[in-house]
């Protein structure tokens, strides 16, 4: 299934993508596309989508998942994406969070933050939580995994490096976090180690990678974030960007107003956003 959520921020309705591409409500058997409802995804795969009511017009899409509690990210997950941002392979997956505040529609606005001069892109496969998991196995974690989408892990890099501290203050920009279109469920997903993912600026295509190369593959990150938290249904892990960041380009490339950003991964859908100037 392809799940979505639909309409104005704040007040996003849950949806089901039908195999013509029109949305179908889900509202009267869910209250949201998070939560409870990832837990009882069987129930809504035995419907019909035919016989759901049908969403006239082309309304804004919201973020995959409602409700989230915790966007946790993998940094440093391609090797090849260490070597261009001058950093060694992790012997152990780098954990870092991004505020749950950051987490938009897929085509919503990129907000480039008053003051920014390093405002960057990343394509990465999300990951979404479906149902509890606290010290699981490798060989369970994937039963705990609800479905997958297409994130952009917006990064400011002079506040991520050059400010001090943690990561977090460069990650945690209004509108730095789209996430969707769609969740998508394992059965129609595909083998998460084996999906091509792409980004373009301006027409220009700058990343081109498969998570066939990740460092650590999802069913790993799973087991290990649960070692150390219990992961909760809607809960996302972005799992790192293959190579072709601005950081990484000679000279360095940045994120400017009127730039536009396309982003994809196979079978989960694409994305597009304006370049926008906060106020």
């Amino acid at each position: 299934m392809k799940l979505l959520r639909y309409g104005p921020r704040g007040a996003e309705k849950p949806g089901l993508l039908d195999n013509t591409g029109r949305i179908r409500e889900l509202s009267h058997l869910v209250a949201d596309i998070g939560g409870e409802a990832l837990t009882v995804l069987d129930r809504i795969a035995a419907i019909d989508p035919a016989s759901l009511p049908l969403v006239e017009g082309n309304p804004r899409l919201g973020a995959c998942v409602g409700g989230t509690g915790k966007f946790m990210c993998i940094g440093l997950n391609y090797a090849d994406h260490a070597a261009e941002s001058g950093m060694a392979v992790p012997a152990e997956p780098v954990l870092f969070m991004k505020a749950t505040s950051a987490i938009c529609g897929p085509n919503d606005p990129l907000i480039i933050p008053r003051g920014s001069q390093k405002t960057d892109w990343e394509v990465e496969l999300g990951v979404v939580i479906g149902k509890p998991a606290k010290y699981v196995s490798q060989a369970d974690a994937l039963g705990h995994v609800a479905g997958y989408c297409v994130i952009n892990d917006v990064s400011e890099r002079g506040w991520q490096i050059e400010r001090g501290g943690q990561w977090t203050k460069g990650k945690s920009g209004d509108n730095f976090g789209p996430t969707g279109p769609w969740l998508v469920t394992p059965d129609e997903a595909g083998d998460p180690q084996d999906l091509s993912l792409w980004l373009s600026v301006n027409g220009e295509k700058v990343q081109n990678g498969s998570t066939r190369t990740m460092v650590f593959g999802v069913a790993h990150l799973v087991s290990y974030l649960s070692q150390f938290m219990t992961l909760h249904p809607g809960d996302i892990i972005s799992t790192g960007t293959p190579p072709g960041v601005g950081l990484g380009m000679k000279p360095p490339r940045y994120l400017k107003p009127g730039d536009v950003v396309e982003l994809g991964i196979k079978n989960l859908g694409s994305q597009k956003q304006l370049c926008v100037a906060d106020v």
